[in-house]
């Protein structure tokens, strides 16, 4: 079978859930013999005249087309519709002639690996990481920090949300307990109104189109619903063997508390912090180790770090790469998952798992799908750092708790499980195209 993923970056310059996914799949798809390529979105360039220029790269003998964007006169839809990108896609599938074409997530790539597929007649599957299709920040997460409960009905409030990323914005509304908003939207919200309509229409169009859509958790195919009335689950598995060699948890005389993922506002990490340096004085002591690329947001790392200040406890450890991750869960006790947005399916709840590590998060989005609270991990009120220092401080004093969390896990699904179940579905769109 011949298949190729479209999503909007590729390591090893990007490592997050949506990219690590897909590397995965790459791998375990050639290793079965198939044929695989990958494309993605690796530089954006301003400067550079509307267009594409495509670099082939191999990464761990992944062949990746690696897509260098020039906006210089960009049209206004060039981040979720890019006609410029559909029509090196068009190209590439006359060539490569793949039997499905797999988008993930959609942000940057956009559409245009739907409807080029789409328009060859060739089988398309979408895998909803995040809430892109429906959202323009994609995370569902309001500029001024409020989490969207679901997309509102008039498309300016889409827009105003847009603006609140700026202070002159953000401050009146937070002023006006949200009449600066209305106000801006009866003035002047009929032209964000029409972008932001035109980019709901196409979005759900291509996204009628799909032949399959498929999301990791049933909350965010509860989200999509009303747009696809038959979303698939299909839930994510991983490989493990590397996993279970970690040792594992007992309780010693220094509680030893893990963050691993993005270094990004929206997972949180400012929370975990507080909540940390909150907690009292104990006969155990405590330590934070924050494993991530300090990198990725300079202005966020920059508050981390002030609001760490002195503390010994706390460590941002940075980066690491991902043969390095039974290295790095065997330095911690427990994973902490503090996320103040939706999140669909985190890769470190299960891999924490795999490894013996009771996690606590956020009790929150499609995290409480994969966190039993009291049997395999503990949730705190979402965006509460009092509730999760109180989680903390149960670890401490609660004799046997951590031992009963790590009794009651139970191992994650594999991914060879889910790629039999992946594999199933390609072959089914596969035979129906022939068939038709």
């Amino acid at each position: 079978m011949r298949i190729l993923l479209a999503v909007h970056h590729f390591p090893p310059r990007y490592s997050a859930g949506a990219e690590l996914y897909t590397m995965r799949l790459a791998h375990e798809l050639l290793r079965r013999g198939d044929e695989c390529e990958v494309v993605c979105v690796e530089t954006l360039d301003t400067e550079q005249p509307f267009g594409v220029r495509a670099e082939r790269d191999y990464y761990h003998n992944i062949p990746v087309w690696r897509l260098h964007l020039g906006l210089r006169d960009a049209p206004a839809n060039w981040s979720y519709a890019n006609p410029a990108i559909t029509a090196w896609l068009e190209q590439r599938i006359q060539v490569f002639q793949p039997d499905i074409v797999h988008l993930q997530s959609g942000y940057l790539i956009g559409v245009g690996a739907i409807n080029a597929a789409h328009a060859q007649d060739i089988p398309a599957v979408v895998t909803l990481h995040d809430y892109w299709f429906l959202c323009p920040r994609i995370t569902l997460l309001r500029g001024d920090g409020t989490l969207c409960k679901q997309p509102p009905l008039d498309p300016a409030e889409c827009a105003w949300c847009l603006q609140l990323d700026q202070r002159r914005y953000r401050l009146p509304e937070q002023l006006s307990a949200g009449l600066a908003g209305k106000a801006w939207i009866t003035l002047t919200g009929d032209r964000g109104r029409a972008a932001q309509q035109v980019r709901r229409d196409t979005l759900r169009a291509a996204l009628a189109q799909a032949d399959l859509v498929i999301s990791p958790s049933h909350f965010l195919a509860g989200l999509f619903r009303e747009w696809v009335p038959h979303v698939q689950v299909v839930r994510i598995g991983i490989t493990q063997e590397h996993l279970r060699r970690v040792q594992p948890v007992r309780s010693g005389q220094r509680l030893r508390i893990g963050y691993i993922g993005q270094i990004v506002p929206h997972k949180g990490v400012h929370l975990l912090i507080t909540a940390f340096k909150s907690l009292p004085r104990s006969n155990r002591p405590a330590e934070l180790i924050i494993f991530g690329n300090p990198d990725q947001n300079p202005a966020y790392t920059n508050h981390l770090r002030r609001l760490i200040g002195d503390d010994p406890g706390i460590q941002i450890a940075g980066k690491f790469r991902h043969d390095q991750l039974a290295d790095v869960l065997s330095r911690v006790d427990v994973i902490v998952v503090p996320s103040i947005w939706y999140e669909n399916s985190p890769l470190t709840i299960l891999e924490a798992h795999a490894a013996g590590r009771p996690v606590i998060c956020s009790r929150l989005g499609g995290m409480v799908e994969l966190v039993q609270d009291e049997v395999d991990g503990l949730l705190f009120t979402p965006n509460d750092d009092r509730d999760l220092a109180r989680q903390l401080q149960r670890l401490r004093t609660e004799p046997g708790l951590l031992e009963r969390l790590r009794d009651g896990i139970q191992p994650p699904r594999t991914f060879a499980d889910e790629l039999k179940e992946m594999l199933q579905h390609y072959t089914t769109l596969s035979k129906r195209r022939t068939t038709v």
